[in-house]
């Protein structure tokens, strides 16, 4: 997410797009949570009715789905570890997925970010961060505390700036964990990230938690502590060790892919892709889909790309500057400067939501939705669905289909229908 906020924007951005969705209104809920910068939000997948927020600075909190908040607990706590450090805008604790089989196994996963010790010999670059996705266990003695001496480190992945670190991680309808990586920071995509398949930065990425996999590059000594889909699509390239295509990637050509989800209704992968200077995007992922950076910036031109190479064009975009919109795909959609990925609404409380994929923007705290003809391959209706001041760090989803906003301050919202 970008780190600055001009207010001078904001009256611009109250300019409706195209008003033919129904407005939203937040919802204040869990009131006695103050904590800031939550991130993520997700329920367990066990039944027992339990929220578990995660923060920024490295805490997790669990708490009773449609209490005030009062009963929150400390289930998680790495901040002894200082996951923000080397980038204190983007860089976290920034998610937390439950294993399919949670009710029983008691497993979850984390993101959190590390600062590296400073290595002179390190060759060809130090890199001063690295990622870390691990396995943990809930404490078998208290279902609302983890485990930290269960910690298995699945994966880490080297970071050479301190932004654009994606960091969500979920479990697809396959059973297969996802993780999408920004392509590691500063600007313009220095290394080329997103467009090269020997690095899983600008990705995302596919793993199976339920295998290990060893010789994986044709390198004996390369055990990786996650399984390769067969089906993935560099799976059957040849084992070039480091230079050679990284088999755990599920799409390519992203930014920073800030907050993706599945439809519970056809299992379509949607994702909010982070813009730099112009344009932000909403994506249709698909497996093997290149989208674009660094050659694209949503649905236009960014740097030289090889003659003929065809990637897959947004399906929404916005621009930052207002003489830009009549160049978008959608000129009459207002301006932002930080998507905010969202969920498509299927929840059953609030009917005229349905179908609407639900999205916003950090800085201007904008929300807009549009419905999509998944037949039709379109667009059919998009607009602002509420303008409002706070900045927004991520959406939610609950077991019932239910959104909810998490704002910057703390302040946790269910989106509602009038």
């Amino acid at each position: 997410m970008k780190n600055f906020f001009i207010a001078a924007l904001v009256g611009l951005a109250v300019v409706a797009g195209a008003q033919t969705l129904p407005t939203i209104v937040l919802k204040p809920v869990l009131t006695k949570i103050t904590d800031e910068r939550p991130v993520w939000m997700s329920e367990a997948p066990d039944g027992s009715g339990r929220f578990f927020i995660v923060y920024q600075t490295g805490k997790i909190l669990v708490v009773k789905k449609g209490s005030d908040g009062g009963d929150a607990k400390v289930f998680f706590d790495i901040e002894a570890r200082d996951p923000k450090a080397g980038g204190e805008n983007e860089c976290g604790l920034l998610s937390i997925a439950f294993h399919p089989g949670f009710a029983t196994n008691k497993l979850f996963y984390v993101y959190y970010n590390q600062k590296n010790p400073w290595n002179q010999n390190s060759h060809p670059l130090n890199f001063p961060i690295r990622s870390v996705i691990s396995e943990f266990k809930v404490s078998a003695d208290d279902a609302d505390k983890a485990d930290l001496n269960s910690e298995r480190i699945l994966l880490e992945v080297p970071q050479p700036f301190g932004n654009h670190k994606g960091g969500e991680l979920a479990f697809g309808p396959d059973g297969y964990l996802y993780l999408g990586l920004g392509d590691g920071g500063a600007a313009d995509d220095p290394f080329n990230s997103g467009q090269n398949s020997a690095t899983l930065l600008g990705k995302i990425i596919r793993i199976d938690v339920n295998s290990k996999t060893d010789n994986a590059f044709g390198d004996h000594k390369r055990h990786l502590e996650y399984g390769l889909p067969t089906d993935n699509p560099f799976a059957k390239e040849p084992n070039m060790g480091d230079r050679g295509a990284r088999k755990e990637i599920y799409a390519l050509g992203l930014r920073n892919p800030w907050r993706y989800s599945w439809d519970r209704a056809n299992g379509a992968l949607w994702c909010g892709d982070v813009g730099q200077n112009l344009w932000e995007e909403v994506d249709l992922i698909v497996k093997g889909g290149n989208y674009g950076w660094n050659v694209r910036e949503g649905a236009h031109h960014f740097k030289p790309g090889p003659p003929g190479a065809q990637y897959i064009e947004p399906v929404m975009e916005y621009t930052h500057r207002p003489n830009l919109q009549a160049q978008g795909l959608y000129p009459d959609h207002s301006i932002g400067l930080c998507i905010i990925g969202g969920y498509v609404y299927r929840g059953k409380s609030f009917p005229a939501l349905a179908g609407i994929y639900i999205y916003g923007d950090y800085n201007l705290g904008t929300i807009w939705g549009f419905r999509y003809d998944y037949d039709a391959a379109k667009v059919t209706a998009h607009g602002k669905l509420l303008q409002q001041p706070d900045n927004i760090d991520s959406f939610a989803e609950d077991a019932d289909g239910e959104v909810y906003a998490l704002m910057q301050d703390g302040k946790i919202y269910q989106i509602t229908a009038p």
